[in-house]
């Protein structure tokens, strides 16, 4: 069985002749799988192998734009503005403690001084915020002056003036981790029993919110750790020093642009790119090294290697999407891929985008075998297997942005 062709793209290059995988490292962390099926989790060395960081730097920056606090604030901020309309209150504030710090901090504030809240530290020892952490106990006041509890250089510091408030608890694990309060009624009349109600049932709902956004996010740095991980062990199998995943994430994304992907569609694809071949840790190296040709059985090895990756992947919640590009980017336009052999339009675009940028990639990149083609020639390789090998809009998309991208460089 003769061996696959450069990072398994079937571009031919010279008649009769088609692009080979390049040697790559050996110096690879032994992996090995849990169970026979290919889709289980890979088990990486105890001590991983010193690597360049690129590709983690980029994947932090990747992370980095899908922050879960992001949807906390969002939840946040409907249920106070809610609560606000409710209760017919003039501001609002969501008030978190920092246990290291021991001071409070305003996680969300609005009214007139609501920016000027948000800058504000106060000790949890003050206030009328600070008494309900330390007493883990709701507080109504109709008179804010008279309270021994009320801390006025708030409102010297803001010009707000505070008549009544409520203040209410969140509670987390039987632990006050901060407070919730809604000030002075819009219609000038006293916070009653009812309204106090309320705001305990906001308070409840609130703890849950903050209490399930960080569960994910430690869950998500979990994640995140697995998938350095394997990152880290991936980068030793790459013969360009880390370089080509990069390569391959940035021309995906110069095709995503001309067909107008969404937001979310894109960083999929930034995501799938940079993973794109993750199921090779998979593969031992004598395979992935092997000069002479590869028998059946190691063929096969190789073309699991999609399926592999998106099994690593599928189950990481913000990666799920992207793990299916990763499934699919060795599928051709004609249905002669692996490894399920679909086709046409019923690839996903991120997909069909991901194997265009990893031919033209790896076409275009020095191996020990072979010089790299000139851009022109990888182009002219691109358009010829158009309809076959590679889909003519993904091909199209990606020719308009490398053009356009040239152009605004200059």
């Amino acid at each position: 069985m003769r061996r696959p062709s450069a990072g398994l793209a079937q571009v031919k290059v010279k008649a009769g002749h088609a692009v080979k995988i390049p040697k790559l490292h050996r110096r690879m962390a032994q992996v090995k799988m849990n169970g026979s099926n290919g889709g289980r989790m890979l088990k990486p060395a105890n001590i991983l192998p010193r690597v360049g960081t690129s590709k983690i730097d980029l994947l932090e920056k990747l992370w980095a734009r899908a922050k879960p606090e992001d949807k906390e604030d969002e939840l946040i901020t409907c249920i106070m503005r809610m609560t606000n309309d409710a209760l017919g209150s003039s501001a609002s504030s969501l008030i978190l403690l920092d246990d290291k710090a021991q001071e409070l901090y305003f996680k969300f504030a609005d009214g007139p001084v609501g920016q000027q809240l948000k800058r504000l530290h106060i000790s949890r020892q003050s206030g009328i915020a600070g008494w309900i952490v330390r007493n883990a106990k709701p507080l109504v006041v109709n008179d804010a002056e008279k309270n021994a509890n009320f801390y006025k250089l708030i409102d010297d510091a803001t010009g707000f003036k505070t008549k009544s408030i409520i203040g209410v608890p969140i509670v987390i694990g039987g632990k006050v981790i901060g407070v919730i309060e809604v000030l002075n009624k819009a219609d000038g009349s006293d916070f009653t029993k009812q309204d106090l109600r309320t705001m305990l049932g906001v308070a409840a709902t609130t703890a849950v919110t903050i209490e399930t956004t960080r569960m994910n996010a430690n869950l998500l740095n979990s994640y995140k750790g697995t998938v350095r991980a394997l990152v880290s062990l991936a980068d030793t199998k790459e013969a360009s020093g880390g370089g080509h995943s990069r390569r391959v994430m940035e021309y995906a994304l110069t095709g995503a642009r001309e067909l107008s992907l969404s937001k979310e569609e894109k960083q999929n694809l930034e995501y799938a790119a940079i993973l794109h071949d993750i199921g090779k840790l998979s593969i031992p190296d004598s395979i992935l090294n092997k000069t002479g040709d590869l028998t059946d059985e190691e063929w096969e090895m190789i073309r699991k290697h999609p399926e592999v990756g998106c099994n690593l992947l599928k189950e990481v919640p913000f990666l799920k999407e992207a793990s299916k590009f990763i499934l699919y980017h060795h599928e051709r336009y004609d249905g002669k891929g692996y490894p399920r052999g679909i086709k046409a339009e019923t690839l996903p675009i991120g997909a069909r985008l991901i194997a265009v940028a990893d031919a033209f990639d790896n076409m275009t990149t020095d191996h020990v075998y072979r010089k790299a083609l000139s851009r022109q020639q990888a182009f002219a390789e691109l358009h010829k297997h158009a309809r076959t090998q590679f889909c003519p809009v993904a091909v199209k998309a990606f020719n308009s942005g490398f053009v356009r991208a040239r152009l605004s460089n200059k």
